[in-house]
C-alpha cells in the first residue's frame, strides 16, 4: 500500500548543494492548483527545514505508473534564483496525499554483478549455485586471517556447492601487494593449481616477507620492500616449477611486472563500491571485512537456498559448544 511520504531533513537540504544553471523543461500537463501547491509548499518547509530566502516552485502534474496518483516535480531555489535539480512526487489525484518513493530494477541476476570470468577458481565448478568473488590484497592481515580460516571451513561445509574466485586489491598502504598479485597472475596464466598454493602461501607467510635470512652470525636484518620483492618472486618460481610450468615465460612475466591487468581489477573493485580488503561478493551480494564463519555461512545459506538448492544443516560454532563436565 502506497503512503504518504516522510520526508528527512536532508532531502531537500541535499537538493541545494545541487544549484546551478538547468534548462528548463515543463512537462505537458495540468497546473497545480494554487491552494494544493501551497500545502505541498508548506509541508516540504516543515519536514526539510529549508533556510531563509528558499522559493519552492511545483511543477504541472505528469502521468505516474501509480493508480490514483500523478508525478509532480519540485524544485528550490535561493535568494540569488539558482535552482536545484528537481525533485519528484506522486500528488494523489484529489489533491489530498502527498508521496514519494524510489523504483530499482531487480532484473538483472545478481550473481552477475561481478564476473569471475577468467579467474582461476577453487571449490565447486563453474555452474556452482553460488559463486564469491572476493577483492583480496595479499599483504592485508584481515584477508589472511580470512583466507585461513573461511575458505578451507567453506570447501568442508558446501562441498561443490561454492565456487570461489579472487580479484585483486592491493591498498596503496601495503608497499609489496602489488608486486604480489603480478606474480600470482604470472603463475595463474600457466596453472591454477599453483596460483592458489602461491596466494595460501603468502597469505600464511604474510608476517615474515622481508625480512632477510639470519647472517652468518645469527643476527636479523631489517625487512626491506627489496627482500620481500625477491622472496616473493623465488617463492613464484619454486611453485611454477613444482607445476612444471613454461618457467623462461613465467620469468619473464615476473621480471616485466606488467600491473595493467592489477589496476584494472582495481578499478572494477571502485566501481563496486569496494574500498577496503577483504571485500567478497556472495552472489553479488557484498559483506566487507573478515567476519566470523557463522555469519558469512549464513548469507551462503540463504543464497543456495534463493537458488532453490538445500543448505547443509544448520552450522554450531565450535566455540559455542560447552564440554562435557569432567569427572
Amino acid at each position: 500500500m502506497l503512503r504518504p511520504a516522510i520526508l528527512l531533513p536532508t532531502l531537500l537540504l541535499a537538493t541545494l548543494a545541487s544549484f546551478g544553471c538547468h534548462a528548463q523543461q515543463p512537462a505537458p500537463g495540468s497546473p497545480v492548483p494554487p491552494d494544493v501547491a501551497r500545502r505541498v509548499e508548506v509541508l516540504l518547509r516543515q519536514k526539510a527545514n529549508l533556510p531563509p530566502g528558499a522559493m519552492i516552485s511545483v511543477g504541472t502534474r505528469t502521468p505516474s505508473t501509480v493508480a490514483g496518483f500523478d508525478e509532480i516535480a519540485v524544485s528550490v531555489s535561493d535568494m540569488e534564483g539558482k535552482s536545484s535539480h528537481p525533485l519528484t512526487f506522486l500528488l494523489s489525484t484529489d489533491g489530498k496525499t502527498l508521496a514519494q518513493f524510489n523504483k530499482f530494477d531487480i532484473s538483472a541476476d545478481p550473481k552477475k554483478i561481478v564476473s569471475a570470468e577468467g579467474r582461476p577458481s577453487r571449490g565447486g565448478p563453474s555452474d556452482a549455485p553460488v559463486l564469491i568473488v572476493g577483492f583480496d590484497d595479499l599483504e592485508c592481515p584481515y584477508c589472511a586471517k580470512l583466507h585461513t580460516n573461511l575458505f578451507p571451513a567453506i570447501t568442508e561445509r558446501y562441498k561443490d556447492q561454492v565456487r570461489i574466485v579472487y580479484r585483486d586489491f592491493p591498498l596503496d598502504q601495503h608497499p609489496w601487494a602489488m608486486h604480489a598479485a603480478v606474480d600470482v597472475n604470472c603463475l595463474a596464466d600457466q596453472s591454477a593449481t599453483g596460483y592458489w598454493i602461491a596466494v595460501d602461501t603468502i597469505h600464511a607467510r604474510a608476517g615474515d616477507i622481508g625480512t632477510p635470512a639470519p647472517g652468518p652470525d645469527g643476527k636479523v636484518g631489517e625487512r626491506s620492500l627489496d627482500e620481500a620483492n625477491k622472496q616473493l618472486d623465488k617463492l613464484t618460481r619454486e611453485q611454477g616449477t613444482m607445476e612444471k610450468v613454461d618457467l623462461p615465460k613465467l620469468d619473464a612475466c615476473i621480471a616485466r611486472q606488467d600491473t595493467v591487468a592489477i589496476k584494472e581489477s582495481v578499478k572494477l573493485g571502485t566501481a563496486l563500491n569496494v574500498d577496503s580488503t577483504p571485500s567478497l561478493f556472495i552472489n553479488g551480494d557484498k559483506i566487507d571485512g573478515a567476519l566470523p564463519n557463522a555469519y558469512i555461512f549464513k548469507i551462503i545459506d540463504q543464497a543456495l537456498i534463493a537458488e532453490g538448492k538445500t543448505p547443509p544443516p544448520p552450522y554450531i560454532d565450535p566455540a559455542a559448544i560447552t564440554p562435557p563436565p569432567t569427572k
